[in-house]
């Protein structure tokens, strides 16, 4: 069977709840959907990021704050990097049913990867990478849920804006700077539901989930397409023993181009600032028109959500595969190793554990810039995970994935392949 004709069985099959002989069944939830469990984090953290440098961050969480729903969360860097950022999630402003979250971050710079051109058929160091500067980042979604979360209608709106100065090859080296780098503004808008048919809206061991979102960024002028893109993302969760679950999911994105942008890599070439006619060296110029092609495709054909990082393909660095179109599906068994209500305060973190999770996953993707070409190229990942699920309705998650490129390992809140 074709792997496409796989991942739609399983959307299918999503849709359907999963776990009951009745097969219209409800499952009834586990515990309440809204808790008000104290727990707070602080700790440092180094980082080291590619064509940026190193330096040291400090990280701040606080969980239910004031026996309320809401969670604060902040973090500041130091070293080649300097930035700070304040995340606010649930604050109920109708109580257990219109929900505010908002975030804001702002950073000396940041660096993009670039690969060598979209799709799936680039070599693993066929990348460059784009410095931007004075990075300000928006964010802001209300959420109305409904019936002990099983429904949720939400909507966001994100404003980011950079400016784009210089383009590094993949070793960090200066390729050039951005003549008269300008200030990009863009935002995005979404608009979705989820659908919830599971004993338990954070830790689902049985039943469905099905999530819809429209997002669209308004052009900022005449060169960039218009369009707008659409996700669909469904998991099945299936109850092995007392405890354990499988879980299969299914994503798709598509982008709608409803007028292109400029098309013309020339005037491209100009209008970003980047001047790559004017490099004498051959292999820092073929650099830099990759970087323009991509803007042309993506002026051509949209951009949906990439594929790679820590929640689809996570054997993949973030950004890997980016294009027009994507499909994935994967599959997980998480082991429940154990299952109790065990309080830790260790200074710099207080909180409930309730689960260790060990976790055993297979995932495969593809990304594609015309429609009839998608599923033409698959990459997969396979790995191993270890997860601490607390009361306060955080999980903490370390998982190690392999694939045809090599290693990737991750630390990072939250369980794979939500969308939300």
């Amino acid at each position: 069977m074709h792997l496409s004709r796989i991942a739609t069985f399983l959307l299918i099959l999503a849709l359907v709840p999963a776990g009951s002989a009745d097969a219209f069944s409800v499952p009834e939830r586990r515990k309440p959907q809204f808790e008000k469990e104290l727990g707070y984090y602080v700790f440092p953290m180094p980082y080291s990021l590619p064509g940026i440098g190193d330096g040291l961050a400090a990280v701040g969480a606080a969980m239910n704050v004031g026996g309320t729903y809401t969670d604060l969360l902040g973090f500041g860097l130091t070293g080649d990097m300097k930035g700070g950022g304040l995340v606010t999630k649930d604050v109920h402003l109708l109580p257990e049913l219109l929900v505010l979250d908002v975030t804001f971050e702002r950073f000396s710079k940041a660096t993009l990867t670039s690969y060598g051109q979209r799709g799936m058929n680039t070599d693993k160091h066929d990348y460059s990478y784009l410095e931007l500067g004075s990075v300000d980042f928006l964010a802001s979604r209300f959420t109305a849920t409904f019936l002990e979360r099983r429904i949720e209608l939400f909507g966001g709106a994100y404003a980011f804006s950079s400016s784009l100065e210089r383009l590094l090859d993949n070793e960090g080296t200066e390729i050039l700077v951005v003549t008269d780098p300008q200030v990009n503004r863009n935002r995005i808008t979404t608009v979705g539901t989820r659908i919830d048919v599971t004993d338990d809206y954070a830790d689902p061991r049985k039943g469905t989930r099905l999530e819809i979102s429209r997002w669209y960024s308004p052009p900022r002028s005449d060169n960039n397409a218009d369009y707008y893109f659409m996700e669909y993302n469904a998991n099945a969760y299936f109850p092995l023993g007392r405890r354990n679950t499988l879980i299969l999911n299914a994503f798709r994105s598509d982008a709608h181009v409803t007028r292109q942008g400029e098309t013309d890599r020339t005037v491209v070439n100009v209008q970003e600032g980047l001047n790559c006619h004017t490099l004498l060296d051959p292999e820092q110029m073929s650099e830099c028109w990759k970087v323009v092609d991509n803007i042309v495709e993506a002026n051509t054909y949209g951009t949906v959500g990439s594929l790679g990082g820590t929640s689809r393909l996570r054997s993949y660095p973030h950004d890997r595969f980016t294009a027009a179109h994507a499909l994935f599906y994967g599959a997980e068994f998480r082991w429940n190793l154990t299952e109790e209500r065990q309080p830790f305060d260790i200074v710099i973190m207080k909180d409930i554990r309730t689960v260790w999770q060990a976790a055993f996953f297979y995932e495969a993707g593809t990304v594609a810039d015309r429609r009839d070409e998608l599923g033409d190229v698959w990459r997969s990942s396979y790995g191993v995970g270890l997860r601490m699920v607390t009361a306060s309705g955080i999980v903490f998650r370390a998982d190690v994935a392999s694939g045809k490129e090599g290693v990737e390992a991750s630390i990072i809140v939250g369980y794979p392949w939500e969308a939300l």
